[in-house]
């Protein structure tokens, strides 16, 4: 798998070990991609797996979830603690007619905040957005950008 960030395409590391990272995990647009990855995701392990690899634990959720849900666990560590510190408050489940899935949850770095996180159809993400994180900095999001960003989609379509 691939992905775009920061206006470059990236393979996807899935080895147990991360041996094969393509980019920095420390920066701050795969920090915040990642937490949107673990915490707007209903998919979690299966009890009793806690010495078998993550990539090959069970999951209870849907293939592209659990997917991320693998994923997140073995580049930024365990998403159950990432959730319990951003506990959920409120959702909009993924449907055929929005195309997109929504929660909100409590802040771990401020509790008298919250943070909005969404995925779904590229399209519906976008039409959405007025500003783009890139390389860590919040930019307004002008028709270049949206055109590069439909590039880079269509190419890993």
């Amino acid at each position: 798998r691939s992905s775009d960030l920061d206006n470059q395409i990236h393979e996807a590391d899935t080895t147990e070990d991360q041996s094969g990272a393509t980019f920095d995990k420390r920066s701050l647009t795969w920090t915040a991609l990642s937490r949107i990855a673990g915490l707007c995701n209903r998919a979690v392990f299966k009890t009793g797996q806690e010495n078998v690899g993550i990539s090959k634990r069970e999951t209870a959720g849907d293939a592209s979830e659990s997917a991320l849900l693998k994923c997140i666990e073995l580049s930024c560590g365990s998403v159950r603690k990432m959730r319990d510190k951003n506990p959920k408050v409120a959702e909009i489940p993924f449907n055929s007619t929005n195309k997109y899935q929504l929660s909100i949850h409590e802040r771990e770095d401020n509790k008298d905040g919250y943070i909005l996180v969404m995925k779904g159809a590229p399209e519906r993400i976008l039409d959405r957005c007025s500003t783009i994180l890139l390389h860590g900095q919040e930019v307004p999001l002008d028709d270049e950008q949206k055109d590069a960003f439909q590039n880079a989609y269509f190419e890993l379509g």
